[in-house]
């Protein structure tokens, strides 16, 4: 029956449809390989093993997308804020009723069956701000309507981190695709890579090093763009060299501070004579970056926990961890993928897979297990059908109707390419471990159930524009 009315519907994106279908058939048949035994039998539907539970989440997804097809779209604009409020409050309650599990609680458990609620927040929270960013009156430009739109992501955001569950947390800041589509300022995305980028080189080196290197640069800027004289030149090049020399020479501090202080005299002899207020963003960004280089140290060495420090060497310092601790489980996930050659040693042929040798693999690490089996080619087709289907998205964001529509494409297009990217990231030592799954593949009915919620409230709102 429900067959039969989504096939009246001519409007109805059958290819997106199919590429959400081979996704979720490839994360069954992996599943199933991850979980199969040569001694046991290994039932698809049976409720004492882990593939019989998670099936039934698969024929509950499948049942909600049709379900949710058939709602008019116009009911989701209408209950966006009141299914966030929903989204909020279950939350809370989990914090107050859930169950904990490894660490963190983050689950209703009923009937034996687990719900994690920060999955339902991510659907409610890109109704909520796709809703708020429609609205003719909230423009990007006012820093009140800036400033609601981001109470909006961070709000779920710290209700998760206090479970605590930091890779489900940082799936909401894919929503700042939104906030760009929608207009947000540039500056502020080029500000933030800076910074992250300064985090980052910090915690690979010296917050001294990273910090010089900030300011040999920043007396290059100054001399080619602004002071445009071989004197200059000249006298910058022995500011870099002296500050290299008292570094080498065991000086840091000294060479640090002397070399920011004729930094701040040129630039303020250069305003003095010209007043051009544009060179004070050389030092100014200077500055800047040493104050977040040792801020950054200071947090890692001093704030983080030492499980959090070894996420974070596994992915930046892997030589200064525990092939057989924190390490393992990333050169286990390489090796299984490295494994697989071009072809892949096939399905249900994979010995790193099945002699249990990836922790997790049924869930964070189920991209090796296909890395391994089916070799180069099944990866390849897993990250093409991924693209298409981001590819799809953003086609039916483009030519929707209303920024509603719009907006709610790019959040969706958004959390599927959070997970995507972090996911395989993970599984080949790309990015820190931070428990976040592979959309539609990875174990989780949750997940699977709120991803395919999402996608069938978009191919609806597309069906609809398809038919007007």
């Amino acid at each position: 029956m429900l067959w039969k009315l989504i096939g009246e519907r001519k409007g109805f994106d059958w290819l997106t449809f199919a590429i959400y279908l081979s996704l979720v058939t490839i994360g069954v048949l992996s599943l199933y390989s991850v979980l199969y035994s040569k001694d046991e039998n290994t039932p698809v539907f049976s409720l004492n093993n882990e593939l019989g539970r998670y099936m039934i989440f698969v024929v509950l997804s499948l049942f909600l997308f049709f379900i949710v097809y058939l709602i008019e779209w116009k009911f989701w604009y209408t209950f966006a804020y009141p299914i966030y409020f929903l989204s909020i409050i279950l939350l809370v309650g989990v914090l107050i009723f859930g169950a904990e599990i490894k660490g963190s609680k983050s689950w209703f458990i009923i009937g034996g069956f687990s719900f994690q609620p920060s999955e339902f927040a991510k659907f409610g929270t890109a109704l909520a701000l796709s809703s708020y960013l429609a609205h003719y009156k909230n423009n990007l430009k006012n820093i009140g309507n800036i400033l609601q739109a981001f109470m909006l992501i961070f709000i779920p955001v710290i209700l998760i981190l206090l479970q605590p569950d930091a890779g489900s947390a940082m799936v909401f800041f894919s929503l700042l695709i939104v906030m760009y589509r929608a207009g947000f300022t540039p500056l502020f995305y080029i500000i933030t890579g800076l910074l992250a980028a300064t985090f980052i080189t910090t915690l690979i080196y010296n917050p001294y090093i990273v910090s010089l290197v900030t300011l040999a640069i920043s007396f290059v800027l100054l001399a080619l763009f602004f002071l445009r004289d071989k004197i200059w030149y000249l006298i910058s090049a022995l500011a870099i060299g002296g500050g290299v020399y008292l570094f080498i020479s065991g000086y840091k501090s000294t060479a640090l501070l002397l070399s920011l202080l004729f930094l701040l005299v040129f630039a303020f002899l250069y305003w003095l004579k010209n007043r051009e207020n544009s060179v004070i963003l050389i030092p100014f960004t200077a500055i800047s970056i040493i104050v977040i280089s040792f801020a950054a140290s200071y947090s890692f060495y001093h704030i983080l926990k030492p499980h959090q420090q070894d996420r974070i060497n596994v992915w930046l310092n892997p030589e200064k961890c525990d092939p057989r601790g924190s390490l393992y489980n990333v050169l286990q996930s390489k090796t299984a993928i490295g494994a697989g050659g071009f072809t892949g040693k096939g399905f249900l042929k994979g010995n790193m897979t099945h002699l249990n040798f990836v922790p997790e693999q049924a869930t964070d690490f189920i991209f090796s297990a296909i890395g391994e089996e089916q070799g180069f080619i099944g990866v390849a087709g897993i990250i093409i059908l991924y693209l298409l289907l981001l590819l799809r998205i953003i086609a039916i964001a483009e030519r929707g109707k209303t920024l509603f529509i719009t907006y709610y494409a790019y959040a969706v297009a958004g959390y599927i390419f959070f997970h995507f990217f972090m996911n395989i990231g993970m599984n080949m030592g790309l990015v820190p471990v931070v428990g976040i799954p592979l959309p539609f593949i990875s174990k989780g009915g949750s997940s699977l159930i709120v991803f395919s919620i999402m996608l069938a409230v978009l191919l609806k709102m597309d069906a609809d524009r398809k038919l007007r």
